[in-house]
């Protein structure tokens, strides 16, 4: 089993940026220490959910506090981008790291954020598309030629090109079922933030999918499910801290969407009841070692992806958690069964 990390990078009440930005780099050099597999940082625009707008900025300075961690955006935000550039941003972070880039697509989840770029949600889907098929033709050929009713390339040098070929390792977001089709036929890894009942709907389209294209499972991508979690030595200490950090991160979900007047009724505003439909793990390490080992089983996972960081929770705070799952959590998972 193999873990990730999943970021918003969402604001922290009351800090400084810069302080937010420079303990987030310590805490990711912490997951490359621990182990984990890759980081997966989320793009979101005006709103405290998000504070790198711009993945590629924040992931140039992970290129250079990491050795061995992969990482990548989960996802970028296909219809804000100009595609050519794209390419060429993608090439650059894969030499940077030296090889360890990977990248997620996506056209984004929140039509007020698209909206801010006028951007219609009604159009995003088919500018996201041609900006696929772009970035596609762009890392396959020498030059890049496109005719589209959104983009339009004539005989570009691909001067630049990735460290890995035909290019980095793609990542999709799946909400509903039905969305694990495309990719499975794919091949591209996904993640899922729904609770494992339609987790494990999805994963199992997923797999009959990926079967009748590809064959049997020895390259089966990644599948896997994001959760905010937080472990402390004990559950009562970990179960006050990680309601206090999922309030204050469930109002920078919620924020641009209260601006708008509407209520997209992904998560609950609850804790209790967000960890009662797996979306937040908290406990001691035996506790958080056997709630992941269940959602795993019933999900139908191969990737389990953790959220240390979230809401109000302080540097020293998600580092704790995180070295009690370095310690006590993780080697389960890395026994022989």
């Amino acid at each position: 089993m193999e873990f990730g990390v999943f970021d918003h990078l969402d604001l922290r009440p009351g800090a400084d940026l810069a302080a937010i930005y420079e303990e987030r780099l310590r805490l990711i050099a912490g997951y490359d220490a621990a182990g984990i597999a890759t980081y997966h940082l989320a793009e979101h625009h005006a709103t405290p959910l998000g504070l790198a707008p711009s993945p590629s900025v924040f992931l140039a300075a992970v290129a250079q506090r990491t050795t061995r961690l992969r990482f990548g955006p989960m996802v970028y935000c296909l219809p804000l981008y100009d595609p050519l550039r794209l390419i060429e941003e993608i090439c650059m972070l894969d030499h940077m790291s030296g090889g360890r880039f990977e990248f997620g697509v996506g056209r984004g989840i929140s039509p007020f954020e698209v909206a801010y770029f006028g951007i219609d949600k009604e159009t995003a889907p088919a500018i996201y598309r041609e900006a696929f098929e772009v970035l596609m033709r762009g890392f396959a050929n020498a030059e890049l030629t496109f005719q589209g009713e959104h983009f339009s390339y004539d005989s570009v040098p691909m001067v630049l090109t990735p460290v890995q070929r035909p290019h980095p390792p793609l990542w999709y977001g799946v909400g509903a079922p039905h969305g694990a089709q495309w990719p499975a036929e794919q091949g591209i890894n996904i993640i899922s933030n729904a609770p494992c009942p339609v987790a494990r709907e999805a994963t199992d389209r997923y797999r009959n999918v990926w079967h009748a294209n590809h064959g049997n499972d020895d390259a089966l991508p990644k599948m896997g499910a994001a959760r905010h979690i937080y472990i402390g030595e004990t559950d009562a200490e970990a179960e006050e801290v990680a309601a206090r950090a999922y309030t204050a991160w469930y109002n920078n979900f919620m924020n641009l969407w209260r601006h708008f007047g509407a209520d997209p009724q992904v998560y609950p505003s609850d804790f209790k009841e967000a960890r009662d439909r797996d979306i937040i793990i908290a406990g001691s390490p035996d506790t958080a070692a056997a709630e992941i080992a269940r959602q795993v089983e019933a999900a139908g996972l191969n990737y389990f992806v953790c959220r240390f960081a979230f809401g109000d929770l302080r540097y020293e705070e998600s580092a704790r958690s995180l070295a009690l799952f370095a310690d006590d959590v993780a080697p389960e998972f890395r026994r022989p069964t």
